[in-house]
């Protein structure tokens, strides 16, 4: 099991400078990861000082030498997936090769319609639409990311033929993480078609032993991350921790909750609540 800290990008994190901070901080107390949010208005408040992930998580890469780093989750239907595939890859190669795109829908349902990054902006709302575009911008990064010659022709994006390079420093390409709710067939289906999950259940976010071994058998005998939690530490968390880890789940991630700069420096100077 390795331990990771999921960073908010608003309220005092609006500034990239905490969240470099804190990035440092969590490799110096020995967290294993680093992952931010990706909006562009932080949590759908249109007032709320906000972040840019990418500036950030470039920041972080020449920062830091031993984190893996990414983004948890980037809507991925609201982005021009050659340009993410840019991004991520020259992130990669800032960090030697530590870099973990999570994608994922972004706010659906009733959270969409207060969400200014996505309908007051003109962006797609439909979930069926944003799930098909999430769908073919994986297969284009990917595509991309190979180095070879490349062209793609799908529903909601064209590429005529084209070589991407430099390429990711990972082989064969930077790890996908997808998100979002569990056991919704969509995302279960689209995270066991990549390299990791970082699913959650609504409501409590934790996933149970049974749900991360089923994530492991969808997604058959292949290296393969789970990503579980998400949230704040909680009392007896040990006890759940050890149960996910013997089922199967890579990783623990903990959430740092929006607070004054320093209880958010103490909540990462504490470390990672390990179990071995």
């Amino acid at each position: 099991m390795r331990y990771g800290l999921a960073l908010p990008t608003g309220g005092p994190c609006g500034d990239p400078r905490l969240v470099v901070e804190l990035a440092v901080l969590a490799e110096h107390r020995g967290w294993d990861g680093v992952f931010l949010e990706d909006y562009i208005f932080f949590q759908g408040d249109p007032v709320a000082p906000t972040c840019d992930p990418w500036v950030a998580l470039a920041a972080i890469a020449v920062h830091t030498e031993r984190i893996r780093i990414g983004t948890k989750v980037t809507p991925l239907a609201r982005r021009r997936p050659w340009k993410v595939a840019r991004e991520a890859a020259g992130i990669d190669q800032l960090s030697g090769g530590r870099m973990t795109l999570g994608v994922g829908l972004g706010d659906t349902g009733e959270h969409v319609l207060g969400d200014v990054s996505f309908a007051s902006l003109g962006e797609q709302t439909d979930p069926k639409i944003r799930a098909a575009i999430l769908d073919e911008g994986l297969e284009v990064i990917a595509g991309l990311w190979t180095g070879e010659p490349f062209c793609y022709q799908g529903d909601h994006y064209r590429v005529d033929e084209v070589t991407f390079t430099p390429t990711p420093v990972q082989r064969p390409r930077v790890p996908i993480w997808v998100g979002g709710g569990y056991p919704n067939s969509g995302p279960t289906r689209r995270a066991a078609r990549w390299d990791g999950s970082c699913l959650y259940r609504e409501g409590s976010h934790d996933l149970s032993p049974d749900d991360v071994r089923a994530l492991r058998e969808a997604a058959g005998d292949r290296p393969y991350d789970i990503s579980v939690g998400g949230r704040g530490r909680r009392g007896g968390d040990e006890v759940w921790l050890r149960e996910i880890a013997a089922a199967g789940a890579t990783w623990w991630s903990e959430y740092v909750s929006v607070a004054d700069p320093e209880e958010m420096r103490e909540a990462v100077r504490r470390g990672p609540l390990r179990i071995d």
